[in-house]
């Protein structure tokens, strides 16, 4: 499942009519190269939570279609995506967080060789994907970790409880699946859900069951959100076949 349903407001003007899932990027709109490295590594179902411009992401998704006949594309409509933070794309989207599920956020471009890496991770209920890097920055979503397992996770973390970024790419097996719909469900009915990213809930589990780190270091990734990072984005998929 890839969350696709911002407009993308700190791309604009690039976003201003455009989701950001159809920024281009070396010829080929960004979830298309998501597509692609999902594909590469066997998966055959793929749901796009959709939002801002949905109509423009249904016509690019049924373009691109032909070109995996052995993938199942789907798009799935969020109408509270101008109110509500992305916690609320998962709940909308909970009867397909089922079984073993991927949960990738719709501005991450990613190494094809990265899913592998993270599937063939020790067994956990939920694995998060992370990098590290000398420092980070405020809007660098910071993890907190006791050996490989997740302790915490947030952009507020000091410098001193931070040891790596999720690169918003997570694995969830059936257990990790069905305690976070469960979550979802629970925040959604108190209201809390409107407000939060689908990562304070990860947070909040993090303290309940084991949450497993896989580091991807030598992997390349790239989070689109500023125009700087789109040139970045381009000139790391010059290279890729």
């Amino acid at each position: 499942m890839i969350l696709s349903a911002g407009q993308g407001k700190r791309l604009l003007p690039l976003t201003e009519n455009t989701p950001k899932a159809l920024l281009d990027i070396q010829g080929r709109p960004l979830f298309a190269w998501q597509v692609d490295s999902l594909a590469a590594n066997g998966v055959t179902e793929i749901v796009f939570v959709t939002g801002y411009n949905s109509e423009l992401f249904d016509k690019s998704l049924e373009d691109l279609a032909p070109r995996y006949p052995q993938v199942k594309l789907r798009s799935l409509f969020n109408p509270f995506y101008s109110v509500a933070d992305n916690l609320a794309s998962c709940w909308m989207a909970r009867s397909e967080l089922q079984g073993d599920v991927f949960l990738i956020n719709g501005d991450t471009l990613f190494h094809r060789d990265l899913a592998a890496r993270v599937v063939t991770s020790p067994d956990a209920p939920i694995t998060l994907a992370i990098d590290q890097k000398a420092q980070y920055d405020e809007d660098d979503m910071k993890v907190g970790l006791d050996g490989t397992r997740l302790i915490a996770i947030g952009k507020t973390l000091t410098a001193e409880q931070t040891q790596a970024e999720s690169i918003g790419f997570l694995f969830f097996r059936k257990s990790g699946s069905a305690r976070f719909v469960q979550m979802l469900e629970d925040w959604m009915r108190d209201g809390e859900g409107l407000r939060r990213w689908y990562l304070s809930a990860i947070h909040a589990l993090s303290s309940e069951i084991d949450i497993q780190t896989r580091l991807i270091a030598g992997l390349e990734w790239c989070e689109v959100d500023y125009p700087q990072d789109h040139q970045r984005a381009q000139e790391m998929l010059s290279a890729w076949p």
